[in-house]
């Protein structure tokens, strides 16, 4: 996020500050998503809005049950004085069911929120429920589709960044992760966690798979390797 639309604002802390930073409050709207209104990234609304739309159809006791604990909040992640929540660029957002918040950090989510993730991952957002610290209330938009939209010119005239930014490396997150981590365990016949979370167990078989593909074995999902991962047949 800070490499595509830079920094909300100047400083933060736990509160909900505004947004200080021209160019994300021009992209920031209000709009209606279905069951409620939400206050967010322009195209991260209307990846939304398409979500719940899909919801609606394949989940609708989901669907009605759900509400909005809020998407635009600038402030650290909870519990941190270092990372930027991705809130602070109404990137995310957090779902209430029949009124009720899941349980931060408990390991367990509610039903409804199971049922929805598969959902929103097809929409290129990643589920809390494999954070460090479960967050299963709370969906926010993949790194990959933010990366996507910079080259696209979404947010105006693109960010150019090092070839390294395009990468999925270790502390990457969201499902194109979950992907590498789906086609390693096929094509390795390993058991790798597919949390959708590039830690370290997952770079330490990408490069099992970069040597046994012939690839420089660097642990980075180079283009090389995710074209290599696609064309694989299982071991």
């Amino acid at each position: 996020m800070l490499r595509v639309l830079g920094s909300p604002r100047g400083n933060y802390d736990q509160e909900c500050r505004p947004v200080t930073n021209g160019r994300i409050r021009n992209l920031i709207v209000t709009e209606d998503v279905g069951p409620f209104r939400v206050t967010g990234l322009k195209p991260v609304v209307e990846k939304l809005r398409a979500a719940l739309a899909d919801v609606k159809q394949k989940e609708p006791e989901c669907y009605n049950a759900l509400g909005s604990a809020g998407m635009l909040c600038t402030r650290y992640v909870r519990g941190s004085k270092t990372s930027i929540s991705n809130h602070s660029w109404g990137c995310a957002i957090d779902f209430t069911l029949e009124g009720k918040l899941d349980t931060r950090g408990d390991d367990k989510a509610q039903k409804g929120l199971i049922r929805m993730h598969p959902i929103f991952n097809s929409h290129d957002f990643f589920w809390g429920a494999a954070f460090k610290t479960e967050d299963a209330m709370h969906f926010e938009i993949s790194r990959q589709q933010m990366l996507k939209w910079n080259e696209e010119g979404v947010f105006g005239d693109p960010v150019a960044l090092h070839e390294e930014a395009r990468l999925v490396a270790l502390g990457d997150r969201g499902p194109q992760v979950e992907w590498i981590q789906e086609r390693l365990n096929l094509v390795l016949g390993l058991d790798v966690e597919e949390d959708g979370i590039f830690g370290a167990a997952t770079r330490a078989s990408v490069i099992q798979f970069q040597r046994h593909a012939g690839i420089r074995p660097d642990g980075v999902a180079t283009n090389d390797t995710m074209e290599a991962l696609r064309r694989a047949s299982p071991q």
